[in-house]
């Protein structure tokens, strides 16, 4: 990769909330515009296609990793390079490999999905990349709530509140990912492939 790549989670459909799809455009636009490339979920639907249409179109490279299974459903790609996996654990696999940072925008399940496992990939010091939410409209508002009682409930320390970045504009979130520090309080593993006997 000739590019830092920033990994975006969102939707593969439109929203019925025009902020939202704005949102998206102006990400694409922002993270070309700052020097960076992107890595999603491949195709050109949706939220999905908006950011990488918008990276591509300001001259970002763009990969999108797709599983063959959901080709037909989240659109053929159109824009940079795509590359073709068998599984979704492939895909977030190969995401996270060539990703610098994450940024997540509204979406559903999948999205959703991407998000806290990315978070718990980082308490465990699978990666130490910043992870950054952009809380367009107050989208996630409840998932700052639900981590401020997983912190009062004791399962999560307050300090790790601060794996996931909270912003509230395309340009905060870009100009996010060069000042986050990874809390000191994450385990501190070391993940390592033990030898094929």
């Amino acid at each position: 990769m000739d590019q830092n790549l920033i990994c975006v989670f969102c939707a593969s459909r439109d929203s019925s909330d025009p902020a939202f799809n704005t949102a998206a455009n102006e990400l694409g636009c922002e993270i070309a515009k700052s020097g960076y490339g992107l890595v999603y979920g491949g195709g050109n639907q949706g939220l999905m296609g908006r950011v990488a249409r918008a990276v591509h179109e300001n001259g970002g490279q763009v990969l999108g990793i797709t599983p063959r299974a959901l080709t037909k459903r989240e659109g053929g790609a159109t824009y940079g390079r795509t590359v073709l996996v068998d599984s979704m654990h492939e895909r977030k696999g190969m995401m996270n490999d060539n990703a610098m940072s994450f940024i997540a925008l509204p979406g559903g399940f999948g999205t959703m999905e991407e998000l806290l496992e990315i978070t718990t990939w980082s308490l465990l010091s699978i990666h130490s990349k910043p992870v950054v939410v952009l809380n367009i409209n107050g989208y996630y508002d409840a998932l700052k709530d639900l981590i401020d009682k997983s912190v009062a409930a004791g399962f999560v320390l307050d300090s790790n509140r601060n794996i996931v970045v909270f912003c509230d504009t395309p340009q905060e979130a870009v100009a996010a990912i060069a000042k986050y520090q990874p809390p000191d309080t994450r385990y501190k593993l070391t993940w390592s492939i033990p030898p094929q006997v």
